[in-house]
């Protein structure tokens, strides 16, 4: 990017990963900078990072990225940052505990308490966020329990974008989206909810206040020098990473279904208010005040599937290329083998548990070929029952892929067979949330009219998407495969509980655990 250029600096804070993007507005490539950040585990189950190495993190990528595009003038900095982490502030703002993250799972006990009372209705129906061991709600619920002194001694309870955002400002404060992931938040009325703080124990004054995501700070002095940009350079507070995800893959119009299969695969579609679903199998988090994301994360499924298939693959996150052209030449059924994936979604099971998974129906004649199509089929299979229960809830009637996996045409092909609807592809990222956030600070600072045109601006090939082509004989097999699914989940409900009764004994006589 040439000397006066404008560009927007967008910043994405995963889990262990922190990515810096300059977008330029005329929609060329963007320059990026990553930095990684360590994952503890002191105890099993406990997910955790440094608030303070996170931030060093996001400076040195910023920096980075500032100069690897000299003499580009930023218009804004725009936010993203992984949802449901929780860090305890002293009085003088200083951290007290780690950022527990999303995937930490030491308050398992207190989410299956919330379930199994009932209680976890009431909370979802308030707060739109599914009772889960993720959640601040039971993080906090955990720390009333087993460490009442900190709790006593804590002045403010925070996110890490929160953190990242006083960091960056000197100004302590939320915004709509993260504060509608934490569980706290009543989504109708937009205010932390008393009856929920009155639950967990804490007040409203332990939580800062909510801006709307597209709410306008600026940038620190102090901030300023270390990533190479003046002082007063407006930061746009933007939002948690799912629903910024969902807006850079740009399928943000009602009726209209996204799904993206990368790391994780997730569904969504965009409502203009809230809303939540009795049976609490779908979050609802904000993106901006009249738009509201609605949608399920299933764990990794892909990179389940490439592990189990292919273990002697050097690189089996995804499947690899010969094994879906080994699948590619079997027809669609699999020749009556089925895979019922383990989809272990990080949001309702601790690392390890939920579902099991099988393959049911292997023969002599099936070849590695089936196993790998079966598998593909068995993920698609349940995406498409994710789609159904979504449709009950909101109007979905067409679906947007993007994401690593879609870029197969086996994926692509046999996906939508199963939707069998109108579906679209396009090659947009799934687990890149920084496109999003740059799209989302753009309209903040009134450089786009809506969203879809700052995403658009700023990617125009991504926002292109093709049609792809359902046949229709390979929608009946996938159909009537579906109806078979609740039976055949049932069965293998049933040998995981055998499985894990049997294995009880011999796992505690190894751990030490029940005496």
């Amino acid at each position: 990017m040439g000397p006066g250029r404008r560009v927007i600096l967008a910043v994405d804070v995963g889990t262990t990963t922190v990515r810096a993007a300059s977008f330029a507005l005329d929609g060329t490539a963007p320059h990026v900078a990553t930095r990684q950040c360590p994952l503890r585990q002191p105890v099993p189950g406990w997910l955790v990072q440094e608030p303070d190495v996170l931030v060093a993190a996001t400076l040195a990528a910023m920096s980075a990225c500032v100069a690897g595009t000299p003499g580009a003038e930023v218009v804004a900095i725009a936010l993203s940052c992984a949802g449901h982490g929780l860090i305890g502030l002293d009085a003088a703002l200083t951290p007290m505990t780690p950022l527990l993250t999303r995937y930490d799972s030491r308050s398992a006990d207190v989410a299956r308490d919330l379930r199994s009372s009932g209680q976890s209705r009431e909370l979802h129906r308030l707060s739109g966020t599914p009772v889960h061991p993720g959640s601040p709600l039971c993080k906090l619920m955990w720390f009333a329990r087993h460490e009442p002194y900190l709790c006593t001694a804590t002045r403010w309870w925070i996110g890490l974008k929160d953190y990242l955002v006083h960091r960056l400002t000197g100004t302590l404060v939320t915004e709509l989206s993260s504060a509608s992931g934490t569980g706290l938040f009543d989504v109708h009325r937009r205010v932390w909810s008393r009856a929920v703080l009155d639950l967990v124990g804490v007040s409203e004054s332990h939580l800062p206040p909510v801006l709307p995501t597209t709410a306008v700070l600026r940038l620190s002095a102090t901030a300023g020098r270390s990533v190479g940009l003046p002082s007063g350079t407006p930061v746009v507070v933007g939002a948690a990473d799912e629903p910024l995800r969902s807006l850079g893959a740009a399928a943000i119009e009602s009726t209209v279904g996204g799904l993206t299969l990368g790391t994780t695969g997730t569904l969504w579609t965009v409502v203009a208010a809230p809303l939540v679903d009795a049976a609490e199998g779908f979050s609802c988090g904000a993106l901006t005040e009249d738009a509201w994301v609605v949608g399920r994360t299933v764990g990794d499924v892909v990179r389940w599937a490439g592990h189990a298939l292919a273990p002697d693959h050097p690189a089996a996150s995804d499947t690899p290329p010969a094994l879906l052209t080994l699948a590619e030449r079997i027809a669609p059924g699999s020749d009556g083998l089925v895979m019922l994936p383990h989809v272990g979604d990080d949001r309702a099971f601790p690392e390890g548990s939920g579902p099991p998974g099988a393959y049911l129906g292997l023969r002599g004649r099936h070849s590695r070929g089936h196993l790998v199509r079966a598998a593909v089929e068995g993920v698609c299979l349940h995406l498409g029952g994710v789609r159904d229960r979504l449709a009950a809830l909101t109007p979905v009637d067409s679906v947007r892929l993007a994401g690593g996996a879609f870029r197969s045409p086996l994926w692509r092909q046999v996906m939508a067979a199963v939707l069998d609807c109108p579906v679209r592809a396009s090659d947009a990222a799934a687990d890149d949330a920084t496109l999003g956030a740059a799209a989302l600070g753009l309209f903040a600072i009134g450089l786009a009219h809506d969203l879809r045109a700052a995403v658009t601006r700023l990617d125009p090939e991504g926002t292109r998407s093709e049609p792809v082509a359902v046949d229709p004989a390979h929608a009946a097999v996938y159909r009537g495969l579906r109806t078979k699914l609740p039976a055949l989940h049932a069965v293998v409900g049933r040998v995981g509980e055998i499985l894990d009764e049997a294995a009880e004994p011999h796992l505690g006589r190894r751990t030490g655990v029940g005496g």
